[in-house]
């Protein structure tokens, strides 16, 4: 799929998520979704992203594959930058602080990324980069 595509599907996911707090676009390829809104590290200004995520008790745990491609995406390099973000999950908002998962979390995380969704088996296989797995602790 092309990027501005991709940027278009993106904002009406958005849209329809925010206008029906959740109840529209909550799901997507069998698996829950969210929103993470995070600084851009170039202009300050909020950036908001729909991603598939998988939880760890309560803490929502997203992947950062970008469909394979060679670079890390735009919202994770924010994160990079800046951890503090906001999530929403259906009508609930809070505040969190991301995480990339260490090494032997990622071991034992990927085997479940792969489980809930197997695209990203694909993607994997389209880039050399380890694909990151984030965890979006709540701030405190």
């Amino acid at each position: 799929m092309r990027d501005n595509t991709a940027r278009r599907l993106s904002r009406l996911h958005i849209f329809l998520y925010r206008l029906s707090r959740g109840v529209i676009g909550r799901r997507l390829v069998k698996n829950d979704m969210l929103l993470l809104t995070t600084r851009g590290r170039k202009s300050g200004k909020p950036h908001t992203v729909p991603l598939l995520y998988l939880l760890d008790g309560d803490t929502p745990v997203v992947i950062a594959s970008w469909g394979g491609r060679p670079e890390h995406p735009q919202w994770y390099q924010n994160l990079q930058a800046d951890p503090n973000a906001e999530v929403q999950i259906r009508s609930r908002k809070w505040r969190v602080r991301a995480r990339t998962a260490d090494p032997d979390e990622r071991e034992r995380w990927w085997p479940k990324v792969l489980a809930a969704y197997h695209g990203y088996r694909v993607y994997e296989s389209n880039t050399d980069r380890v694909i990151p797995i984030v965890f979006l602790d709540p701030a405190h």
